[in-house]
């Protein structure tokens, strides 16, 4: 690992000494009205005007170089340019369209998408996760309204929206739906955030277009875009972090001629355990001392690969995207098992960097293609096939429960210290095809997927099973007019689920008689839906409104089924229940916003009800044959309803600052059931994140930022036994950044200082908050990325 960073760092070096240079000028109309926001692309490269028209692209290689201006509404410019010093192009755009001059003007593309959607969405771009970036993915996008964590630890989380996670969240990357066993809480996301374009959160059921699971939402995890055509180029990505001691490397490499390109891509990060604002944790009736107040056993690496190559043209592109990560991370040793008190804190306290036993080692390899073609003016289809395994493992010290061998048997095949394994392999299908007729743009296509997950293991808690699930859907959006669009859609989902037996490989005495029980038993479900969605957008020159009422479905996942076994990180005994019905969920959503003269407000409420929603319920009985006395915990419905939203404001003046504040809040209450009145589990609190930014160009400096963001989190005092209420907290947390000119090129440097006073925070999504664990104290995380380009 030392010697892949050290390559990498000399690599980095050499690759400063090719001739880089600098290309401005200014992008205007015919009319020479400059045009902000005006796009320019070299490669990777890329520079976006400012309000003035000018604008400044650095870090280009010498020789011919292929530049590409353009903007939305306009005709964009193409030009081959010899770079063998700095180079000025002055560009003027052509109109596409007169008639909308005025509107493409004042408005971003995200902009144009809200108002051309009828639910709640935000789109980030790589940039974002770059100043935003925690330690995976879903914590880089926690600061977006409606989005929340399940962190486990300081390398893995999983999403939450508006209060919804684990199987009623769908992730899709290059459109393809994402399977690992992101059915339990310590399971994390298997993404590379290095390797995101960009992402679309749509926050509300969205089981239409996405079948089951898509219930609370959806994440939309996209690749960057192919190269421009003959370019050769990459990057060199470092990261460091002070918290858990983390360093990282990224490297990317990309290449295109005129139609073929590849995309590579290879990540490294090895982190230690990382530090809490305290110095002992109390789990249950005893106290465990933190060493140097680190989370003993947190530590973790990765290895991730990655490769995008295909075919591009101006009407037809075929894609392949293939994969591979692998990660390996330690489990607080104090919070997996029964006797938090056995622990070895000599042999784990020895050094922050090594994983002892309990950890988890999981590899997710994807293999995916997309196909587009264009027919006529006015046709698009589209069609992605994916493969996925994933292979985790979960490994401990053997101990001994019930009827369990006190020492672990020599005929035993499974390795002593594998307490679960799950191989899930995934085959998946979408076709969409997408047309015009008048004011109709209209929709139709059908999603296919097919899982085969085999446990294994000296421990139990699901069985082996067999998934299928297959749906048809149609949509059109009706322009009535610029102002006025209506949405509809109708989609039927079917899906069969087939598990198998399993029986103990040990033997409980019963009346006498040593017998192998059986835990899981053979079981065939079948589960079918229509769903259906209208929505409205209406579009004033400030103001816009939307709405969008529909009806959802999820079917049940085979942990709320037939599970049967100890739930070793809460200290709990889960059962499933065959007789589950398929989940049904009605909901409203509403939007309104309002921009003018730099104020953008924008407020997003939501109502939802569940006629039958499936949640782990704890009853008043205890396992002693396989758990030492956990208590019991069985799956069953109630009817639940829920309701919050999101608000957002901003105000930017004197075109370098801006002030703004992101607000959330979820409701939700059982209304039947043994837990009547009461919320449902890892439901967010109420908060709000102010922030102050200040961007600014000073010569050679561009693009430089700096920001302060405090975030106030109210006490969570709504929970469901046997969560415990956690107190409010606030944090602050430093930015700043730029492209920075280095050695004839710029490279981008970020800077952040998360929870700056070292606050002690009990996060309610947090996956340790059940046992006391606060998130990690002040973190200080720089990184920085050197672009480079071949002639």
């Amino acid at each position: 690992m030392k010697i892949y960073f050290t390559l990498l760092l000399l690599l980095a070096g050499s690759l400063c000494a090719f001739a880089q240079h600098t290309l401005k000028g200014k992008i205007t109309t015919v009319q020479n009205q400059p045009l902000d926001g005006a796009h320019i692309h070299i490669g990777q490269l890329h520079a976006t005007t400012l309000p003035d028209g000018t604008y400044t692209l650095t870090g280009i290689g010498s020789g011919n170089q292929h530049v590409v201006v353009s903007y939305i509404g306009y005709k964009s410019v193409v030009k081959d340019i010899e770079f063998y010093g700095n180079e000025t192009l002055n560009v003027n755009l052509q109109p596409e369209s007169t008639q909308l001059q005025e509107v493409v003007l004042n408005e971003s593309a995200s902009q144009r998408e809200k108002k051309s959607t009828a639910n709640s969405v935000e789109t980030v771009s790589s940039d974002y996760i770059r100043k935003n970036m925690g330690g995976s993915l879903m914590q880089s996008l926690d600061n977006i309204g409606g989005i929340s964590t399940i962190a486990i630890g300081s390398g893995q989380s999983k999403p939450i929206i508006r209060g919804l996670g684990f199987n009623r969240v769908v992730v899709t990357e290059s459109g393809i739906k994402h399977e690992g066993q992101q059915w339990g809480a310590d399971h994390g996301l298997e993404i590379d955030q290095y390797a995101v374009g960009s992402v679309k959160l749509v926050k509300g059921p969205m089981s239409l277009l996405y079948g089951s699971d898509a219930i609370g939402g959806i994440i939309e995890i996209e690749k960057p875009k192919p190269p421009m055509p003959n370019t050769f180029g990459g990057s060199v990505e470092l990261t460091g972090k002070s918290n858990n001691n983390l360093y990282g490397s990224s490297l990317n490499l990309y290449g295109r001629n005129h139609n073929y390109f590849f995309d590579a891509r290879v990540t490294a990060l090895d982190y230690a355990d990382y530090k809490v604002p305290v110095d002992h944790i109390n789990i249950y009736s005893y106290k465990a001392p933190l060493y140097k107040n680190r989370l003993r056993n947190t530590a973790g690496n990765e290895l991730n690969l990655h490769l995008s190559t295909g075919y591009v043209a101006d009407n037809f592109s075929s894609i392949f995207y293939i994969s591979n990560l692998h990660t390996k991370s330690g489990l607080f040793a104090n919070a997996h098992g029964l006797e938090p008190r056995n622990v070895n804190t000599g042999l784990h306290d020895a050094s922050d960097r090594d994983i002892q036993n309990p950890y988890q080692d999981v590899d997710h390899f994807k293999i995916i293609n997309r196909t587009k073609f264009k027919i006529g003016s006015n046709h698009f289809a589209e069609i992605e096939a994916g493969y996925q395994n994933n292979f985790r493992q979960e490994f401990s010290d053997y101990i001994s429960h019930g009827a369990m061998s006190p020492v672990y048997p020599d005929y035993m095949v499974i390795p002593e210290t594998l307490e679960r394994e799950f191989n899930k392999n995934v085959y998946s299908l979408n076709a969409r095809d997408k047309f015009t007729a008048g004011s109709h743009e209209i929709t139709v296509g059908f999603n296919a997927e097919h899982q085969n997950n085999n446990s294994g293991g000296w421990g139990f808690i699901i069985p082996s099973y067999v998934q299928s699930s297959a749906g048809v859907f149609a949509y059109d959006k009706i322009t009535f007019s610029q102002k006025l669009l209506l949405h509809l859609g109708a989609r039927y989902d079917y899906g069969h689920i087939k598990t198998k037996n399993y029986f103990d490989w040990f033997a409980t005495t019963v009346d006498g008689t040593p017998q192998y029980l059986q835990r899981a038993f053979a079981m065939s479900r079948s589960f079918n839906s229509p769903s259906w969605a209208v929505g409205l957008n209406y579009n004033l020159e400030s103001w816009s409104f939307k709405a969008n009422v529909g009806q959802s479905f999820r079917m049940p996942i085979v942990k709320e089924l037939a599970s049967n076994g100890v739930n070793y990180h809460q200290f709990s005994y889960e059962l499933g229940n065959a007789d589950l019905d398929a989940e049904k969920s009605y909901q409203l959503d509403l939007g309104a916003s309002w921009q003018k003269n730099g104020f953008e407000v924008e407020v997003s409420p939501f109502l939802n009800y569940f006629p039958n929603y499936i949640y782990l319920n704890p009853t008043p009985n205890y396992d002693f044959a396989y758990g030492a006395g956990n208590q019991i915990f069985n799956y069953t419905q109630s009817r639940v309803l829920r309701y919050g939203g999101e608000v957002k404001a901003n105000y930017t003046f004197y075109s370098h600052y801006t002030v703004g504040v992101v607000g959330e809040y979820v409701y939700s209450e059982q209304k039947s059931g043994p837990k009547k009145g009461f919320t449902l589990p890892f439901s967010p609190p109420a908060s709000a994140l102010f922030s102050f930014n200040y961007n600014t160009d000073i010569k050679n400096f561009k693009n430089l930022y700096a920001g302060i963001d405090y975030r106030l989190t109210a006490r969570q005092n709504l929970i469901v036994p046997p969560e415990n209420k956690t107190p409010g907290y606030s944090l602050i947390n430093l930015s700043f950044g730029g492209d920075i000119p280095f050695y004839k090129q710029h490279i981008t440097l970020n800077l952040q200082v998360q929870n700056l006073l070292n606050a002690s925070n009990l996060n309610h999504t947090s996956f340790y908050r059940i046992i006391g664990v606060p998130d990690p104290g002040r973190n200080i995380v720089v990184s920085a990325k050197i672009p480079f380009t071949f002639k």
